[in-house]
């Protein structure tokens, strides 16, 4: 029973690492990119740090060249005046400045070795922290395209303004006239009583009229003309 509430819980938490990776999917891009080229200057300065260690063994190789040339010259002359012994003397140093630069190449060949390396991983790192930056500028935009073709969406055909202007105007159209309705009721009313029965029988002749008619106002006026 444990073991499957905590391979639950397990697959919660990942389910939930995996959105919050892709909510905030730019933001981790960009954090990376962040770490990634401190980690590529890191690399540059080393890279410096050797370019400036093999040329401090350059120079050092070549007062080597220099000290050497000079006791090589100073001992043939101790031997011309027969000061063998200042010869000798001479000789040794000679010996430890060649041991010396021996080893000082060494160091100098090892350390361009490892230059050129560094320098190529330099370089391979800096064309991909560039495409991964370019990669991060069209996430970035497709991001924002995306919120806002939401945002777009929402307010053309979802919940908003324009939607509730539609259900507005709807319900004004759909209003029933209040003369039209009067009207109609009072139609039904005249139905209901007999009233317009009475109207129809009296408008065809039969019985005398419901209602004073314009006809019989014109009449009475002729009448009252002529008796006066």
């Amino acid at each position: 029973m444990f073991g499957t509430i905590r391979t639950l819980w397990a697959g919660a938490e990942a389910r939930a690492e995996e959105r919050l990776r892709q909510t905030y999917a730019v933001e981790l891009i960009d954090q990376k990119l962040r770490e990634a080229e401190a980690g590529l200057g890191q690399s540059k300065r080393v890279l410096a740090s050797l370019v400036l260690r093999e040329r401090g063994e350059g120079r050092a190789l070549e007062a080597l060249a220099s000290r050497r040339q000079d006791l090589t010259g100073r001992a043939r002359a101790a031997l011309a005046a027969g000061r063998e012994d200042l010869a000798v003397q001479a000789a040794e140093a000679i010996a430890a400045l060649e041991n010396e630069s021996k080893g000082r190449h060494e160091v100098q060949a090892r350390l361009q070795l490892r230059i050129l390396r560094l320098q190529e991983a330099v370089a391979a790192g800096h064309r991909r922290l560039v495409d991964l930056k370019q990669g991060a500028v069209s996430a970035r935009a497709f991001r924002d395209e995306q919120g806002l073709a939401g945002r777009l969406k929402t307010t053309l055909a979802g919940p908003g303004p324009m939607a509730e202007a539609e259900a507005l105007i709807g319900e004004v159209l759909g209003r029933v006239d209040a003369w039209e309705e009067a009207e109609v009721l009072e139609g039904i009313e005249r139905g209901l009583s007999g009233e317009a029965a009475a109207e129809a029988l009296a408008g065809a002749g039969f019985g005398g009229s419901l209602k004073v008619t314009g006809a019989e106002i014109m009449a009475r006026l002729k009448t009252n003309l002529d008796a006066v």
